[in-house]
């Protein structure tokens, strides 16, 4: 079953807390017949486990047929294969070690959690290659600017060499549901670990580099407050505009850009997602991330739900707000009416 198929989407994809969240903007109604993928509350474990994670990552020889036609063992190689499927998913070194879904993304989760902490989402990319599992307290933050926000953990891996083992905080944006890019300058958000043979999660290490999911929450809230307060002239919009996304020569890459900053305009002038906070380095922000996570191209034949999971696994958001915050921080840094000093 290849992942782009919508029935993929709506089996191996798990989206929980709908009655505080919302459903996910990539909501896709069910297959008929078929177990629905929303959960009003928390996703229980059993499922998560029974609907994704109820197979096995074996390893396997790797042979070549000789002259005769006869097998031959590759030396220091070997296959990760799925038990259920026989599929493929790696080829490694002998040095590489699988991290087990179930072990690292289920009950190394639970032992570094609190009894009010649940799974707000979970899922497999890649025919099973990559796997992520998200940690949400169950309420909503609001800030006193009308920023509403929910702390997360989300835990990753892969048997398909794309992603070492890793524990990240991250910040769901609720009015549009973005990913964004949490205490930037703050050291200890994210724990990742390689697939060698002697890797192994210390608990104690991985909470407090991690600082769990409450410890964020103060921090981003301080940090929103901060953008809201920090002062962007239309000028400046402008200029960092002109700047992140220039002409190039070519004239259709000069379509794009037009149509990139058309776009990042119109969501910072009259999208309530980011004109909600015009004016200030939050709507910038949000005009910024709302365009990569809902309007930026996508390579053809893959699904934006799964690009975009991708990009928040690998950082790719995060570092693309850090690159709007460092240059909108070097265009203002003269404004008279910027306060972020």
């Amino acid at each position: 079953m290849s992942m782009e198929t919508s029935e993929w989407l709506n089996t191996y994809t798990l989206i929980g807390n709908t009655l505080t969240r919302g459903n996910a903007w990539h909501y896709r109604e069910s297959v008929q017949g078929s177990e629905p993928n929303h959960y009003p509350g928390f996703i229980p474990v059993d499922d998560v486990t029974r609907r994704l994670f109820d197979w096995e990552a074996i390893e396997s020889e790797i042979f070549l047929l000789d002259s005769d036609g006869n097998p031959v063992a590759i030396p220091n190689r070997k296959a990760i294969v799925r038990d259920d499927s026989g599929e493929v998913l790696g080829i490694f070194k002998d040095g590489y070690t699988g991290h087990s879904y179930k072990e690292w993304l289920i009950e190394n989760v639970a032992s570094i959690l609190g009894d009010d902490l649940g799974i707000s989402s979970a899922g497999l990319l890649k025919n099973g290659g990559q796997a992520w599992v998200e940690v949400s307290i169950p309420d909503t933050i609001t800030t006193p600017v009308g920023f509403e926000f929910r702390p997360n953990l989300l835990a990753y891996t892969s048997f398909d060499g794309s992603l070492a083992t890793g524990y990240g905080r991250k910040i769901q944006a609720v009015v549009c549901d973005n990913t964004l890019n949490a205490a930037r300058s703050e050291s200890g958000q994210s724990f990742k670990l390689r697939h060698t043979k002697h890797s192994g999660l210390k608990i104690a290490e991985a909470r407090e580099a991690l600082a769990i999911v409450y410890t964020m929450a103060d921090e981003f809230a301080a940090e929103v407050a901060r953008l809201a307060d920090w002062k962007v002239s239309d000028k400046s919009f402008e200029s960092l505009v002109s700047e992140l996304i220039p002409t190039p020569e070519s004239k259709s890459g000069t379509t794009l850009a037009t149509k990139k900053r058309d776009a990042i305009f119109a969501l910072y002038r009259n999208d309530e997602r980011a004109a909600t906070w015009n004016g200030t380095a939050l709507g910038v922000l949000q005009a910024f991330n709302t365009y990569n996570h809902h309007e930026a191209q996508v390579r053809k034949g893959t699904p934006r739900v799964i690009r975009n999971y991708e990009n928040v696994i690998k950082g790719k958001f995060g570092a693309a707000d850090d690159l709007v915050m460092d240059a909108l921080m070097r265009i203002t840094a003269h404004d008279p009416v910027t306060t972020n000093a």
